[in-house]
């Protein structure tokens, strides 16, 4: 099983290289695949990456505050996440919080360089192998033999590739506005769930349901005071979704121009 670890600067690298080494040792039946040595001499470095992102796994993606917003971060991150589900593309926050991140990249499942939460990602990478997976007792044997290891390499890692700029923290604002965002993102999200649900409960898309409710779409849009949206609004009162209420309107309005025109034709 192939993981694809990402990577952008030299703090960056420097961890990519030894989760990749690390992951190695821990599972061995996986294949870390990293772009500092695992491209051939001669090869045009943006196809072979291009190649490698569509044939893994699992994605670890090495971030810091430096390259969190950088493109090619963002290339590969994207790319990943394209080709697996974001259960399987995994943000290691090298020294930043989840709360620092933006979207897309705040999307993902985020490990920290702590113990329980590696110890969740080797878990999920472990997960895929499938039939070739670690009994869960040895592999936490085989973690707690070899974290030590990564403990104080990547502490290392950090002391031997300090930060090369200053990045200002995310303001308060910033936050509160994704935050407002994706509120509403969710709200959007469960209002066309439930009214999934509740068409399908009462099978509304199988029956005849609301003469009247045809009948009043019919006498607003006659009127020419009302858009399809208000008179979607006005059917509140015959207990429909409102994304139901929507599509009801605009297709009684379109059988009857489709009625009107076959009538007008007919004469």
């Amino acid at each position: 099983m192939k993981i694809f670890v990402s990577w952008s600067g030299k703090r960056s690298k420097a961890v990519a290289e030894l989760m990749s080494d690390w992951l190695k040792c821990v599972i061995q039946a996986s294949q870390p695949w990293i772009s500092t040595r695992d491209i051939d001499r001669g090869a045009i470095w943006f196809s072979e990456i291009s190649d490698k992102l569509k044939d893994v796994s699992v994605g670890v993606v090495c971030l810091t505050q430096e390259n969190k917003n950088k493109p090619w971060i963002l290339f590969e991150t994207g790319a990943l996440a394209k080709g697996l589900t974001t259960n399987r593309v995994c943000t290691f926050l090298i020294d930043l919080n989840p709360e620092d991140l933006q979207d897309p990249l705040g999307q993902f499942n985020h490990t920290t360089p702590d113990k329980s939460s590696v110890w969740e990602l080797t878990r999920t990478i472990n997960d895929c192998l499938d039939d070739d997976a670690l009994d869960e007792r040895i592999l936490n044997q085989v973690f707690e033999t070899y974290w030590p290891q990564f403990e104080g390499k990547f502490q290392d890692s950090l002391n031997d590739n300090p930060p090369q700029e200053v990045v200002p923290p995310r303001s308060e604002q910033d936050i509160l506005s994704e935050i407002l965002n994706n509120t509403r993102s969710l709200s959007h999200r469960i209002r066309d769930l439930e009214s999934e649900v509740h068409c399908k409960s009462r099978n509304l898309k199988n029956i005849d349901f609301d003469k009247k409710a045809r009948v009043k779409i019919l006498k607003m849009a006659e009127s020419g005071g009302y858009s399809i949206e208000e008179i979607a609004s006005s059917l509140i009162d015959y207990d429909m979704p409102e994304s139901y209420a929507l599509e009801l309107v605009k297709k009684t309005l379109m059988n009857h121009k489709i009625n009107m025109s076959r009538h007008i034709a007919n004469k």
